[in-house]
């Protein structure tokens, strides 16, 4: 994914569903060096700890 979509779907009121290596995540921020982001795990729609994961690795469903 690229961080100007990675910064729409954080500025988007839609829910918008991505996975990180096939587990679906919420996207917190992007960082500032524009390649990683914070990321939380969801499950059963409550969110887990949140880790900085590259956005290259996130694919928008």
């Amino acid at each position: 994914m690229e961080a100007n979509r990675v910064k729409q779907i954080i500025s988007s009121s839609a829910e918008i569903d991505v996975n990180y290596h096939g587990v679906p995540i919420w996207i917190d921020s992007l960082n500032e060096d524009g390649k990683t982001a914070i990321v939380q795990t969801i499950d059963n729609r409550k969110l887990g700890e949140r880790t900085t994961v590259e956005i290259a690795d996130l694919e928008e469903l």
